[in-house]
Parts: C-alpha cells; structure tokens; sequence
C-alpha cells in the first residue's frame, strides 16, 4: 500500500477522460485499488460529455492546464515566478534544457509550449507532495513530464504506445528513454523497436507490461451465460467491429471486405461502433458499394453499452494496418474486450496483435490491406459454428493470464512505488 513517505504521483496525460482510452482508465482504476495516491493531469480539456461510467470510481484530482498559446502566456506570470523563486536552480536547467531541445529538435516551438505547461504542472506538483512524474504517450505528455521533473528535481517515466512511439523522432525517443527512470510499453514488438533505439546500458529499464482489460464486466460471459440476443433467432449473424475511424484501424478494408460477403450472397450485418475523421469517407464507401442494408456506423458509444452489443454480434472484426504516415495500433484493448465476450475474433498480423491472436487457435490473422483474405475469414466463421466456438473457448482461457488489467498493473505499481520512494 502506498504510504504518505512516499508521496503522491503525478500522472500526465494527454487528455481525460477519454472514450478511446479505456486502457488508461482502467490502469489508473487498478493503482488505486493498489492503494497508490494519484494526481492527474490533463494537457487538454476533457473529450466531450459521453464518458464511461467507471470514471466515477476516480478519487484522483484532476487539474486541467492552460491548453492554448493565450491561455499560457495570460496564465504564466504567477506560476513563472513561484516556481522560479522556489527552485531556481531547477527552473534554469529547465529552461536551458528546453533551449538546448529547441535547437536540436524539428518543432521549437511544440518545446517551448510543453516547458510553459510543465511550469504549471511542476507549481501543482510542489503543492501536492508529487514524489514522481508518471506520463502516458512518449510525445509531448512525456516531455512535459521531463521539465517537471528537472523542475521538481524528481524522477519520471512514461508508457509508450503506438501512434505516439512510431510517429516520433527516433533521438527524441533515445533522449526521454535515456533520462526515464523507467520506461513501460504495451507489446514485445514495441519492446524490440524502442531498445533498437536506446542503448544498451537502458535495456534494464524498459519494461513490458500489458494493457490488459477489466475482464468483471464480462463475468457472465466467462460463465458460458451469454446474454439474450435481442434479435430474433432467423436473424443475419452480426459482424461487430470497434475502433476509432482513423486510417490504421482498417475499417476502409472491412467495408470492402463486407462487399465481397455480400457478393457471395451471404446473408449478416456489419455493425461499426466508433468516431472519427473517416466517418464521412466510410459512410461514402458504404453508399457507393450499396451496403446500407449490410454495413451501418453505430457512432460513440459507452462501454456499459459496448458490453452489451457484444453479446449481440456472432463475430468480431477489426483489421488493422500501418497507415502512410507509420501510424500503427499496439494490442486494439477491443479485441481483449471481444475474446473476453465469446466472440471469434479476425484481425491482422501487424504489430502486437500476433502477442494476443495465435492463429487457427484463438482466432484468425490475415495479412492486413487484404479484403479477400478478411472476407475469406469471416465466410469461415460465419458458416462453421464449432470453428467459431472452439477459437473463442480458448481465446477466453488465454486472456486471464496475461491481460487482465488487476494483474498486468501490479508490475506498474511496483515500479512506481520504488520511484516515488527514492
């Protein structure tokens, strides 16, 4: 349990709460429980009025900071001078270190804005006893954590991810895994590319822990008690898919894919939960492939109420693929959640996803960018009721292990709880 000599920790993120990150809720849910005092800090505004009812269980605080340029500056004064006046010496390796970054990274000015946010972030951590500085995304969450903690004269440490890990510099990645007391990421795959970065005499510190899913809500389905379809008997099987409508997600692939099922005269029904940029292109590509009767975009939804649309589908589909920019997902938490419900499960052999998804046993991979092999996936466990039901039995008996979010996050604890402590 955490003690008041350890102090609290600070955890920075990029936005909270946040439908997408369900993975950070979760994670944060389960220190607690572990007994771990935390402050949040969000660098943006939180994402809307839809949240997850689990954000509720959050005793954290959680301080918003000043998120654009005239909010800074109009803000900036007060805090400048506390902290300067309090941690002098701190204050001005900060500012020498931001200088130094400045130069040497492509965006000075993404710098200076995230040295202006730590200042905040450091003048809220003085006040609240923060021990160390927790970041989530290796971006700017991660840099504002590393001004903080010269600051502060505290440790920090992030978790890497996905977009955040392969969209950034590969020196910048180098510095903040070189300065972190440690250093979490979510799949092996990552693991390899960030010590093919760092050197050697940090491979000790980077750690790789599991996203991992609280699996409670699906107790029922453990149980082998799947929930009533709210749908008659003679209905078309459901093809579920989740994710945010961004290009690395491969929902573009799935529409094709549903055209090739349609095609083949099969009879379902492709249901889509999700927002973002591509909504308008997917429901385009809907309406040109005339699958409005087959493909349709259920739009943001909770997770009390995803739970319950698993129970609806006969099958799981997401796809991912590397997107033009290097984009990538690590383990979509969606496919954790789906094999937890029963669902046979397609996705793509990119990134992490082949750390949860061994194929032909707890579910099917297929090349990404491929809609004949997705739709050649789906026609087999739309038709083959014992295949569908043998990879989803073993899927079910792999996920307590390895990805359950009140296991995986010990590991997390235990390492921030030394760093607090030091």
């Amino acid at each position: 349990m955490a003690t008041e000599s350890t102090g609290k920790v600070c955890y920075i993120l990029k936005r909270f709460p946040r439908l997408s990150e369900t993975f950070i809720l979760n994670e944060i849910r389960a220190l607690e429980r572990l007994g771990l005092e935390l402050l949040i800090v969000s660098l943006l505004p939180r994402e809307g009025e839809l949240q997850h009812s689990t954000v509720s269980e959050i005793r954290a605080k959680v301080y918003y900071t000043p998120a654009d340029w005239w909010e800074i500056f109009s803000a900036a004064l007060l805090p400048h001078i506390l902290v300067a006046s309090s941690s002098p010496a701190g204050y001005l390796r900060a500012v020498a270190k931001a200088l130094w970054l400045g130069v040497r990274y492509a965006h000075p000015i993404t710098t200076l804005k995230s040295f202006m946010r730590a200042v905040f972030v450091a003048a809220r951590c003085r006040r609240e006893n923060i021990r160390h500085v927790h970041a989530h995304f290796v971006n700017t969450p991660t840099k504002v954590a590393y001004f903080t903690s010269i600051i502060c004269d505290i440790p920090f440490s992030f978790t890497t991810h996905a977009k955040d890990l392969y969209l950034s510099s590969e020196d910048a990645i180098r510095d903040r895994v070189g300065a972190a007391k440690f250093v979490v990421t979510c799949t092996k795959y990552n693991l390899d590319y960030v010590r093919s970065l760092a050197a050697a005499e940090h491979w000790h510190k980077i750690h790789l822990v599991y996203h991992g899913a609280d699996l409670t809500p699906f107790s029922a389905y453990f149980r082998g008690d799947r929930p009533t379809r709210q749908i008659s008997a003679n209905a078309a099987p459901i093809i579920l898919s989740v994710g945010r409508l961004v290009p690395k997600k491969g929902m573009q692939c799935l529409v094709s894919a549903c055209a090739l099922l349609r095609d083949r005269g099969m009879a379902f029904r492709c249901e889509i939960v999700g927002t973002g940029p591509l909504r308008d292109d997917l429901q385009a590509q809907i309406d040109h492939l005339d699958l409005r009767d087959q493909v349709t975009l259920l739009g943001a939804m909770t997770h009390d109420d995803l739970v319950g649309i698993y129970g609806q589908a006969t099958a799981f589909a997401l796809v991912p693929q590397i997107a033009e920019n290097g984009d990538r997902d690590g383990i979509p938490n969606v496919l954790v959640e789906a094999m937890a419900a029963g669902l046979a499960v397609v996705s793509t052999s990119i990134s992490g996803i082949p750390e949860l998804i061994e194929h032909g046993r707890t579910g099917l991979l297929v090349p990404p960018n491929d809609p004949q092999a997705a739709a050649a996936a789906l026609e087999r466990l739309l038709h083959d009721t014992d295949a569908r039901r043998n990879v989803a039995t073993a899927a079910q008996r792999e996920l307590k292990e390895r990805f359950e979010c009140w296991e995986s996050t010990r590991t997390i604890h235990a390492l921030l709880m030394e760093g607090a402590s030091a």
